[in-house]
């Protein structure tokens, strides 16, 4: 059954059944990808590269590994540039870099493939936990990680992908079972259930996709009627089902309280840090608001009238909390 769930989300990912692991979480798959390629390029260096934006379990894990970290800065869309990245790369003692494949709190998708073409032997870990299932995993990758519950698997099942070839070796401590890359039992019913998931949604993903992107372009305009609302994130090249705007003079908490009542369950903050209540390092790396943010995403049901009702519900609760606050 383990075997089944491994060729299905190999098949869905572009990968072969014998380099995909199951893991407890997207977090953990990326940080044994990163650390495992850290490890396995420790001759070449110990300098790692990558993008401003990248999710907190990007950065936790290059803190933890010590080590040089090049920090690559992003565009207002939180997008970098291939060329900066390309010579971050060619610095001396590069051993790894890290690219998601889009971004996790605004949607944006990275070059990847063009990065990955242009950056030599250096190894690619592409954090994909935002993207797998929605789009096509971008070429070029050494290592991939992913998170069933990101595509409507169940929480708790990750998915790590070690390219055939790649030097990655594991950072912790080994186990003996089959599968070298992961220690302890793996979830048997969990995996097949995350595998099922992956499937139908790719089969489906061309037609879910467009009507999510037509109902995220309505939003996108619609909010702006709203005073000093800035919307951030590509607005083209982008997931089809993510999305955030930040609205000035307005506590980001207060919003999601606000919307929860209307029946609108959306997040503010740091979707990778929400609990901590910091500004969120993607927001603070394009240069836009960091305050009164709002992250929504559209699940497969989400259909005109949820949108129309959102956005008629969403400029009297901005009102209010400004009215409030003596705006």
């Amino acid at each position: 059954m383990l075997d089944n769930a491994r060729e299905v989300v190999a098949e869905c990912l572009g990968a072969r059944p014998d380099e995909v692991s199951f893991t407890a979480s997207g977090t953990e798959a990326v940080h044994r990808g990163l650390l495992g390629l850290l490890r396995g390029r420790r001759r070449a260096g110990d300098r790692l590269v990558h993008a401003a934006v990248e999710h907190s379990a990007v950065l936790h894990a290059a803190a933890w590994a010590g080590g040089e970290h090049v920090s690559v800065p992003v565009d207002r869309h939180g997008r970098v540039s291939p060329d900066d990245f390309v010579a971050a790369c060619a610095g001396p003692g590069v051993a790894v870099a890290a690219l998601q494949a889009a971004n996790h709190e605004v949607g944006t998708c990275q070059p990847v493939a063009e990065v990955a073409s242009r950056i030599g032997e250096v190894p690619l870990l592409v954090d994909a936990c935002a993207s797998a299932g929605r789009v096509p995993l971008p070429a070029g990758w050494a290592v991939a990680a992913a998170s069933a519950h990101k595509w409507g698997g169940p929480a708790g099942v990750g998915v790590l992908a070690v390219r055939k070839g790649a030097r990655w070796r594991n950072p912790f401590p080994g186990d003996d079972r089959v599968d070298e890359r992961t220690a302890g039992f793996e979830n048997v019913p969990a995996a097949l259930a995350a595998a099922a998931a992956l499937r139908a949604v790719v089969e489906e993903r061309a037609e879910v996709g467009a009507r999510q992107r037509a109902l995220l372009d309505r939003i996108r305009h619609g909010v702006q009627v709203v005073p000093d609302v800035e919307v951030v994130g590509d607005p083209e090249d982008r997931l089809p089902h993510v999305l955030t705007f930040s609205c000035l003079y307005v506590d980001g908490e207060a919003l999601v309280d606000r919307l929860a009542r209307h029946g609108f369950a959306v997040a503010s903050g740091s979707a990778c840090t929400a609990s901590s209540l910091e500004p969120s390092h993607v927001l603070t790396a394009m240069g836009a608001l960091t305050h009164g943010n709002v992250r929504l995403s559209l699940t497969r049901d989400t259909d005109e009238a949820d949108v129309e009702r959102f956005l008629e519900v969403l400029p009297g609760v901005v009102a209010g909390i400004r009215a409030e606050a003596g705006l």
